[in-house]
């Protein structure tokens, strides 16, 4: 669970002396205003008359639905908790990464604005700065079956973990407004801009784990997943590789890496595990 930091508690306390609640109340509530984007709350605490929600504009619904005097008592609290995290800079989200379920068992992620971030009043968590610090503030982020994103649109970068492992891309003059991974078969992971529809693997990759990416030299006859694509028109979606039969003749050497390079397109999804399986089996008959 995130924890306070020395200001944070002095926050909490102060409130809880004034407003006539436990810290532990206040810091329940704090947690939910937060986790509300500071318009709204959830939460569940005996001082608050069980379960309960509260709306800034004056709505608000406890378990002890007749108690008018509680549910002042909470609205005045929860109003300046909402206020306390309004002023607290790049805490609360103007936008992020809204998911939805799209058909076909594929989850899409909308960019529409700046992340959540965190604030002096909380102890800073390493996993939300995961992205290589030199882009700055992401305008968006989200996340979904574990993979990671960050949009850096002034730097025109797209951050991507998976895996334990951090991919930034250059994303050209593209204006992404989402993201989507099909699932089943290859996993893809393609994102939205004004071109349309666009397979990430057609972005040039920059930098692995904060360092250089250099493509392996694919051997003759293999096509690499980051193929030059023209950034006036919307990418196709590479292929994996080439059929095995064009590598025909090709030394032991090349056979290997040709394999190397598919276990590396299976790894990151660009080709299933039977794909894989099948074409391996091709390049070894060949040796």
């Amino acid at each position: 669970m995130q924890q306070l930091t020395s200001q944070g508690q002095m926050i909490v306390s102060d409130l809880a002396a004034r407003h006539g609640f436990s810290t532990d109340a206040v810091t329940h509530m704090l947690f939910a205003v937060l986790n509300g984007n500071g318009g709204q709350a959830q939460f569940s605490h005996g001082e608050f008359g069980g379960s309960g929600q509260w709306m800034r504009g004056g709505m608000i619904m406890l378990g002890d639905m007749f108690n008018s005097y509680l549910k002042g008592r909470v609205d005045s609290l929860c109003s300046e908790i909402s206020n306390i995290l309004v002023n607290q800079p790049g805490l609360l989200r103007s936008g992020s990464f809204q998911s939805q379920s799209q058909g076909g068992g594929s989850f899409q992620h909308q960019a529409n604005g700046s992340p959540a971030g965190r604030s002096s009043l909380f102890v800073p968590d390493p996993e939300d700065n995961w992205w290589p610090q030199d882009l700055g503030a992401p305008n968006a982020t989200g996340s979904q079956n574990n993979v990671r994103y960050a949009y850096f649109g002034g730097a025109r970068r797209l951050a991507v973990k998976t895996g334990g492992e951090v991919w930034v891309y250059d994303t050209l003059d593209h204006s992404i407004g989402g993201f989507s991974q099909q699932q089943g078969s290859g996993s893809d992971i393609v994102f939205g801009s004004q071109y349309g529809t666009v397979n990430l693997a057609s972005l040039p990759l920059i930098s692995r784990n904060g360092q250089p990416y250099s493509p392996p030299l694919a051997p003759q006859g293999m096509q690499s997943p980051q193929s030059s694509q023209s950034s006036s028109q919307a990418p196709q979606a590479p292929q994996s590789s080439q059929p095995a039969s064009q590598v025909r003749g090709a030394s032991s050497e090349d056979v290997l890496a040709a394999i190397e390079k598919l276990g590396d397109l299976k790894a990151k999804g660009f080709i299933s595990e039977d794909e894989f399986a099948s074409k391996k089996s091709e390049l070894l008959s060949r040796l």
